[in-house]
């Protein structure tokens, strides 16, 4: 069978797979990319825009219950129509779907609707037998969400599964402390739930500014989530319709009418033909690639989420695009900056980060100081609200350089991206409190601590 013949194939039409292929067709290369599911990936499918969109109406839901304590006729638990929400999620992500189709059309990029495998570093043969040749081959097939290895753990979902409810569970636990399990268990809480979050460390979010993760523990139990650390999920059984979990510490055996698990994501790289390629895998399963996204194969490349770095769509977008700049644009020494990148938490509220957390700033640098701000944002204050923020600022050296910024309030998703790019700049402690602040507002308190 005679082969097709591209400049670039992109196996993967996620957020990175899609980046790669528009820019390499911008720089004026033929793109096929390879993608039997619908497009978007994770992020526009199952992760970042339903998960805001079940985050906003979560938000929604606590606004109103202040509403009503500042003087307006609602409800202070509003009934949600959770079919019309999902409804109106859905509708979203078409158009999404749809301002992608319309862009492959655009920019003449081929999509093809079937799985890719590596034949060698220059041939991919998709699932029906049709092969497809290029200089240059892209692997951005992400990543897909893990179940731990114990008895019953079927009965339990994963984040994908969360986005199929057709409800708001009455009583649910999630398994796990990272980032994901903190925001599902703030959605489902603040739409209706009991939610009891089972974590098997010592603290949430591992990764971030410890001291701000404390704070968010305390938020969240002050909203009624129940958090138990140190509690081991050992198995879970099918009781009358519910799930009965047995658990090692936290609050003892329990039965949840769901069971979510968010206890981590895995590269996406089997069925591949990886190993017949000779393309290399890092000590956790992820393809390694180097500063430039090289593989160990030339002309075989990968981005995003299957390389295992900062597991994040704006990553590997940013990745995606300078790749195809150095490959087809001409700028040789594109690459993208793993340092410094700004994280938001989707909790309640916001925890928004950047740069290193305290503990780390200590490892690295001999001269540290941290600044704090710790406040009640007005509507909080003017509905009785609980909600509590910390503001934290890590400086390095006799400049007191700005080396890690950590927000945990309202607007703090809003509110990072900017002081993103005065520590990308080199921002000291100085100059950020030689600026005027904008009063009143929970941005201000960045500019105004000592």
């Amino acid at each position: 069978m005679t082969a097709r013949q591209y400049d670039v194939v992109v196996l993967g039409a996620g957020s990175g797979g899609l980046a790669a292929a528009f820019r390499a067709a911008a720089h004026g290369a033929k793109v096929a990319m390879l993608e039997p599911s619908a497009l978007g990936g994770t992020c526009v499918n199952v992760g970042c825009v339903p998960k805001k969109a079940m985050w906003l109406a979560a938000d929604l839901a606590e606004r109103i219950a202040l509403a009503a304590k500042l003087g307006f006729d609602v409800p202070a638990t509003p009934a949600l129509a959770w079919p019309q929400l999902l409804q109106r999620r859905q509708q979203y992500i078409d158009n999404i779907h749809a301002s992608y189709r319309r862009r492959l059309q655009e920019t003449g990029v081929a999509h093809i609707a079937r799985r890719g495998r590596l034949l060698d570093a220059r041939t991919v043969e998709c699932d029906d037998g049709m092969r497809l040749q290029a200089r240059h081959i892209v692997i951005a097939t992400g990543s897909h969400a893990l179940k731990p290895a114990l008895p019953g753990a079927g009965l339990g979902g994963t984040s994908d599964d969360f986005f199929a409810l057709q409800a708001a569970p009455s009583r649910v636990a999630i398994v796990g402390g990272g980032y994901i399990a903190v925001e599902l268990a703030g959605v489902l809480h603040a739409l209706g739930s009991e939610v009891a979050l089972l974590v098997r460390g010592q603290r949430l979010l591992g990764g971030f500014d410890a001291e701000l993760a404390g704070q968010l523990a305390e938020n969240l139990r002050a909203q009624g989530i129940g958090v138990h650390f140190d509690c081991r999920v050992q198995a879970l059984e099918q009781r009358e319709g519910r799930i009965h979990a047995r658990l090692d510490g936290g609050p003892g055996d329990a039965t949840f009418d769901t069971v979510l698990f968010a206890t981590g994501r895995a590269p996406s790289t089997g069925g591949l033909g990886l190993e017949q390629a000779g393309v290399a895998l890092d000590d956790t399963g992820a393809i390694a690639v180097d500063a430039f996204q090289n593989t160990s194969v030339p002309g075989i490349f990968a981005v995003g989420d299957v390389t295992g770095r900062a597991m994040l769509t704006p990553v590997a977008i940013a990745a995606a695009r300078r790749l195809m700049d150095r490959l087809h644009g001409g700028q040789a020494d594109a690459h993208l900056d793993y340092d410094n990148v700004p994280s938001v938490v989707f909790s309640h509220p916001p925890l928004g980060s950047v740069g290193l957390g305290e503990e780390a700033a200590r490892r690295r640098f001999d001269m540290v100081t941290t600044h704090h701000s710790r406040f009640r944002p007005m509507l909080q204050a003017l509905g009785d609200g609980q909600g509590r923020t910390l503001f934290k600022l890590v400086c390095a050296g006799e400049e007191q350089k700005v080396v890690g910024i950590h927000l945990l309030g309202e607007g703090a998703d809003e509110i990072l991206q900017g002081f993103a790019v005065a520590l990308k700049a080199g921002v000291t402690l100085r100059q950020l409190q030689d600026t005027v602040a904008i009063h009143p507002t929970s941005a201000e308190e960045v500019v105004l601590m000592r």
